[in-house]
């Protein structure tokens, strides 16, 4: 059912269409983008029955959470659309912050996390348009009320980090806002430096131990922060080398057991 377009504002160029329930709305944004749409829009839900994660993991969405996805119509070339997602994670900080939380940090590439748990992820997925458009769909899901017990992986809610409830309003027009203005910021591309500083700043697990697998295989090293390119810099037995994909845990200080954190990848197709 729709519930109309003035349940959730946003900054004065975007629109907002909320659900009380949709599959999931990064497939609502896409069928708009087939069908269309100009761009410049958010979907909302109050619940999803399909919604997922990197690498079409199920993402667990009942109703209390926060669930939007963003549509963008051409907003950079192809090339460098992955930087969107750093761009989200800049703004998804900043917006939890805006309500009150504190502690929550950004964990390589796509996720906001509260002592080491998982309270929010981003998704990023490119849709090509006839004659050669590009939409960007930016999916959002933030655990508010209930976080997933069953993960199989730490998880936490963003009540958590505030102490008191949160208000789904007021986090996704702080979100919306947020994102308007790292967009600014970051100038389709122009101004990714400034964007990777600002994601920087909010990191966590900067200098400390992980272990990552991916082509190369699995192996323990040091976080080093990320290069130019939003690349994973990884110091490892080998000297320091720039990850693009790789499956991603932090490690405890005392032993070798994979700490709180989600498994993460990047996946940057396309990328020259």
């Amino acid at each position: 059912m729709n519930a109309g377009e003035r349940t959730f504002s946003a900054p004065s160029r975007w629109r907002v269409a909320h659900f009380d329930s949709l599959d999931s709305t990064s497939e609502e944004a896409r069928r708009r983008a087939f069908s269309g749409d100009r761009g410049c829009l958010w979907v909302v839900a109050e619940e999803q029955s399909a919604g997922r994660g990197r690498r079409g993991r199920s993402w667990v969405s009942p109703r209390g959470n926060l669930y939007a996805s963003a549509l963008l119509i051409d907003p950079c070339p192809p090339s460098i659309a992955v930087e969107l997602g750093f761009v989200a994670g800049v703004a998804l900080a900043r917006a939890v912050e805006d309500v009150g939380a504190v502690g929550v940090r950004l964990k390589w590439p796509n996720d906001l996390v509260l002592d080491g748990a998982k309270c929010a992820g981003l998704l990023v997925e490119g849709v090509s348009l006839a004659p050669k458009r590009l939409a960007c769909v930016v999916g959002i899901g933030v655990n508010c009320h209930s976080a997933p017990e069953s993960a199989g992986y730490p998880t936490a809610r963003v009540t958590d980090a505030l102490g008191r409830p949160v208000d789904r309003r007021a986090l996704f027009e702080r979100l919306a806002t947020r994102f308007d203005q790292a967009l600014a910021k970051w100038e389709e591309g122009a101004g990714f430096e400034a964007i990777r500083s600002d994601w920087l700043d909010h990191a966590g697990a900067i200098g400390e131990r992980i272990r990552i697998e991916d082509a190369g295989g699995r192996r323990e090293g040091i976080f080093e922060g990320l290069d130019g390119d939003g690349r994973l810099l990884f110091r490892g037995e080998g000297g320091i080398e720039a990850v693009e994909t790789a499956d991603l845990w932090i490690l405890p200080a005392s032993d070798d057991s994979p700490a709180a954190g989600v498994s993460v990848s990047r996946a940057r197709e396309g990328r020259t």
